[in-house]
């Protein structure tokens, strides 16, 4: 039985932390699944308002999908977007082109906008649409990862391949390929009235309603080359918004919180390691790493950055327990910088670590690290308290003349002593020098300036 209750702890943190593992999993999984179906012939309305992401794209492919397994009657797409990534626009375009049901992008509310980005997911709409007043649409040239212009021949190489993909795009729905054409090549825009009259889209509408009113009868070609006539006016709207676990990633498909997560968490299972049985850092290492790993699954990332972040805490856990000097913290601190500075190299700017996170992360490990050090030395260089060697050097009262051996008080207790050099008389103060078993040997104490 006591070997039992011995083993307990030892284990319980890791079987907490695998409990929280799997909770945190298990929530996942319930909010992935899907909600009640909608009606067929039914309009399905998504709402992807924020930067065009990972995350946006797995939510406009899950309800494009849904409208096709639920033969639903059109897609309304309600867009206001600054751009984003390249990749995930792509996927977001073919996507668009593949579907089974008309898709109409309506860039909304007014003053929003589909920019960059967003100008090739309206242009892929088999209907495209804007509401009023400062709503725009365009600004769709090609940037770099700091978001500054793309130099050189692979400049050239990049716009060429973005003017043609949306001049194509263009061509194929019936709109002005020449202004799609300078949106990429001349970063041009439009507001709603421009790009109406530009031919860039087809129609404006005020609100939802409208819109399906608007469209109600058009006729448009699916990717099959089969004709569909829509019939919006009196369908059910259904609104597919993201569900939990999208708004979650929404949140946490950040690199900023990435990178804290990563951090956070492999510095919690460190705490874990060196103090067994704390249990909280343990469990809430686990779930940081989950939730940090989940996060750059919806992101562009590079592994070599990951590897070296986990070196870097791995560097500033030896320098406490390796004597190096302050070389290993040094070594971690370096490993954190570039680690987080790979991590989303190449990324858009809003897709990139921000280098003030990371020095102040950075600086703060470094600090921490420091810390640590210089009290681990000056733990090492303080005088023992415990045991006989505590006693060297301290002073007793000699109780008994000295010669050469008698009594002392020391620290409330009467102890047998033994003079090292001559005579010690009684009440003399004395410096213990030697402990020999329960025998001390002391000397005279000297007088201040002597």
């Amino acid at each position: 039985m006591t070997i039992l209750r011995t083993a307990f702890p030892r284990i319980r943190p890791l079987r907490l932390a695998i409990a929280g593992a799997f909770l945190v999993l298990g929530v996942i999984g319930f909010a992935c699944g899907g909600g009640p179906g909608a009606p067929p012939d039914a309009v399905h309305v998504l709402t992807a308002d924020g930067v065009v992401g990972p995350v946006m794209e797995r939510y406009l492919d899950r309800g494009i999908d849904a409208a096709e397994d639920e033969d639903g009657q059109a897609v309304v797409i309600r867009l206001d977007t600054p751009g984003g990534l390249i990749t995930s626009m792509n996927d977001i375009v073919k996507r668009i082109l593949s579907s089974e049901v008309p898709v109409i992008v309506y860039v909304s509310p007014q003053g929003g906008q589909a920019a960059s980005a967003g100008t090739f997911i309206t242009m892929a709409a088999h209907v495209a649409a804007m509401a009023p007043g400062a709503t725009r649409l365009g600004a769709a040239t090609p940037v770099g990862s700091g978001g500054e212009e793309i130099q050189g021949p692979l400049g050239d190489k990049v716009t060429n391949d973005a003017a043609a993909q949306i001049r194509g795009l263009a061509e194929l729905r019936g709109r002005n390929e020449e202004w799609a054409e300078s949106a990429v090549r001349d970063a041009a825009s439009a507001n709603a009235s421009e790009a109406l009259e530009l031919n860039v889209v087809d129609l404006i509408a005020n609100d939802l309603d409208e819109l399906l009113d608007s469209v109600d009868g058009r006729e448009v070609t699916l990717h099959n080359e089969r004709q569909v006539t829509l019939q919006t006016a009196d369908a059910e709207v259904v609104f597919n918004d993201m569900n939990l676990i999208e708004r979650f990633l929404d949140i946490i498909a950040d690199p900023n919180i990435a990178l804290l997560l990563l951090s956070l968490g492999t510095l919690a299972i460190f705490i874990e390691i060196v103090h067994p049985g704390v249990i909280f850092p343990g469990v809430f290492g686990v779930i940081a790493l989950i939730l940090g790993f989940f996060a750059l699954s919806v992101l562009p990332f590079n592994w070599a950055g990951v590897a070296l972040i986990l070196v870097a805490f791995i560097l500033f856990g030896l320098e406490i327990f390796v004597p190096s000097g302050g070389i290993l913290g040094v070594g971690g601190v370096v490993a954190l910088i570039l680690g987080g500075l790979l991590l989303t190299s190449g990324n858009p700017p809003e897709f990139q670590v921000s280098r003030w996170l990371l020095i102040g992360l950075a600086a703060a490990m470094g600090a921490m690290v420091l810390f640590v050090l210089v009290n681990i030395m000056r733990i090492r260089t303080m005088p023992a308290q415990m045991g006989t060697e505590s006693i060297v050097g301290r002073e007793a009262v000699a109780r008994t003349t000295l010669d050469p051996e008698g009594f002392v008080f020391f620290d409330g207790e009467r102890w047998s002593a033994e003079s090292e050099e001559g005579t010690i008389g009684e009440g003399e103060r004395v410096v213990i020098t030697e402990v020999h078993g329960l025998k001390l040997k002391v000397k005279k104490q000297q007088p201040e300036g002597g």
